[in-house]
């Protein structure tokens, strides 16, 4: 009995004796499945590869940024966020092995996971039972998570404070559960992580907003501007996205005037 991984999306299944017949994740119009259709591999199979390893960049004090190479699955970047003694993995990625746990054991070991949204749950389990830590994932998104564990923990309402400084905020839009973390320094700056229910723009000027990134399908344009509503009231001069970039100053700004820009596209009133 195998926990299989999708490799396309990085979504680990419970343990069986053949792969499944899908990735749900992939067959979701959120996602896709590859031309040369859905594959698999198994954790095991990566770690006895030696192909592969985690590199963890410190981006400024108490956050330290985590990415797989070669690329694997999505390809996102996760973070470790601290703040007054508590350690949180923010997003999740499939690679873990004996060096990341033992690496992260020397600095404090991790506190809590939590979640964004459903395409970054992975190998959550396998996080959280290394590190003997509680996942927090939103109820609105309880569907689509494939291995249950007494470990997670799902939320409700709008808001959830993790701890002092580390407040989850749902947002919905790329999931009905999607959310965002808003960490408060004991310097009074804050920082936004997004996952990518905030995308960062090319510019690093800008976000955007989208129901499909990989198939191109924009969210509603009342959504987006339901999304900048809950945002309004949090100060942020920062906002990290997956995929490593940055809005640096005046984050907060940005994500307004990009929401009102977005919703003026789809109403034609941009050009």
């Amino acid at each position: 009995m195998e926990k299989y991984i999708c490799i396309t999306c990085g979504t680990q299944y419970p343990a069986s004796s053949h792969p499944p017949e899908e990735c749900v994740i992939c067959e979701e119009e959120r996602q896709y499945v590859p031309p040369a259709g859905q594959q698999w591999t198994t954790l095991e199979k990566m770690q006895q590869s030696g192909t592969y390893s985690n590199h963890f960049v410190e981006e400024q004090k108490g956050l330290k940024s985590v990415t797989t190479s070669p690329e694997f699955g999505i390809g996102q970047t996760v973070y470790i966020v601290e703040e007054q003694g508590f350690r949180l993995l923010w997003d999740c990625m499939v690679y873990i092995d004996d060096q990341t746990i033992t690496l992260l054991n020397e600095e404090g070991g991790l506190d809590a996971i939590a979640l964004s949204h459903p395409h970054y749950y992975t190998t959550q389990v396998e996080w959280a039972e290394a590190f003997n830590c509680p996942i927090y994932i939103h109820e609105d998104d309880q569907e689509w998570v494939q291995q249950s564990s007494d470990r997670i923990i799902y939320w409700s309402g709008e808001s959830l404070e993790l701890s002092e400084g580390l407040t989850l905020y749902r947002l919905g839009g790329h999931f009905d559960g999607g959310s965002v973390l808003h960490w408060v320094k004991s310097d009074g700056e804050a920082v936004l992580l997004t996952g990518d229910i905030i995308q960062v723009a090319a510019d690093r000027q800008w976000v955007s907003f989208m129901y499909s990134y990989p198939n191109m399908i924009p969210l509603p344009a009342e959504t987006v501007r339901n999304i900048a509503l809950k945002l309004k009231p949090l100060k942020f001069s920062e906002l990290y996205n997956a995929f490593h970039r940055e809005v640096s100053g005046q984050a907060d700004i940005a994500v307004q005037r990009s929401a009102e820009r977005y919703a003026a596209a789809l109403e034609g009133r941009l050009f």
